[in-house]
């Protein structure tokens, strides 16, 4: 990582924050890690390598490492504060767990990776962050890692496509309880509050300077919808690529190399 984790900080405190305040953007969140787990249970053999996309402070990797002992994972972000989290409450968990400090958007991310050949890459709720453009290279760059017969899941939401408006007109009624009300009703903090609050952790200021450096000229794109997601997988040589659990635009798509 770019700088030394402090290890005056409540790792795990913060992981269970940022967990819970996720979990308010998005309910169904554990189901949706469930749904998850249960593709690789069936597809994949006792043993294998998953690579966490995008990972944050790495929830998915700790939960398929608790639910697959033989599994091995990398978890791969170029947020500094939330890798900090994630290796401060998590260490490598036995050696199963390796940390990456990697940029999607540059090719170099593959290298830094350092896995010729994956089983399995699961991502949620991270993607869309990404340009449509990087977006596609990503998928590229995921037809060459995956092996014959793994899998990538991407958990996250996507949009129902411009010819359904009346289901986009339910996804937005949904969002409802994204507001900052809503929050405040059910006693969750928000994305903002979250990071305010950790923004008082003294000894963090050189991480979170260097987050503020890495991400103050990336804006947030218009994120592709479920047809763009769908294409580019396609098109980065998985056979076949449907969704397999979805509440609204809450989808886990499923792409089989």
């Amino acid at each position: 990582m770019a700088e030394e984790v402090p290890t005056s900080v409540d790792w795990q405190g913060w992981l269970r924050r940022w967990d819970s305040q996720q979990t308010g953007y998005t309910a169904e969140r554990e189901a949706r890690f469930e749904a998850m787990f249960d593709v690789l249970e069936v597809l994949l053999p006792p043993r294998f390598v998953a690579l966490d996309l995008a990972c944050g402070p790495g929830s998915i990797s700790q939960r398929l490492l608790a639910r697959f002992p033989g599994a091995r994972c990398v978890a791969l972000d170029m947020d500094p504060v939330l890798l900090a989290i994630g290796e401060g409450a998590m260490g490598t968990v036995d050696g199963r767990l390796r940390w990456v400090d990697a940029d999607l958007a540059s090719p170099d991310w593959v290298e830094a990776m350092g896995e010729p050949v994956l089983d399995a890459v699961v991502s949620t709720t991270a993607l869309h962050w990404l340009e449509p453009d990087v977006l596609s290279h990503v998928y590229g760059a995921l037809g060459r890692l995956v092996r014959k017969g793994g899998v990538v899941l991407n958990g996250d939401n996507m949009a129902f496509a411009p010819a359904l408006p009346s289901f986009r007109q339910l996804a937005d009624a949904s969002r409802e309880e994204w507001s900052d009300e809503a929050f405040a009703a059910r006693g969750i903090e928000t994305w903002e509050e979250f990071w305010a609050d950790l923004g008082r952790e003294e000894s963090l200021e050189p991480l979170l300077a260097e987050r503020e450096r890495r991400f103050s000229a990336k804006t947030r794109p218009q994120s592709p919808d479920f047809d763009y997601h769908v294409a580019a997988l396609r098109d980065a040589g998985f056979g076949e690529v449907d969704t397999v659990w979805q509440s609204l635009t809450n989808r886990v798509l499923l792409a089989v190399r």
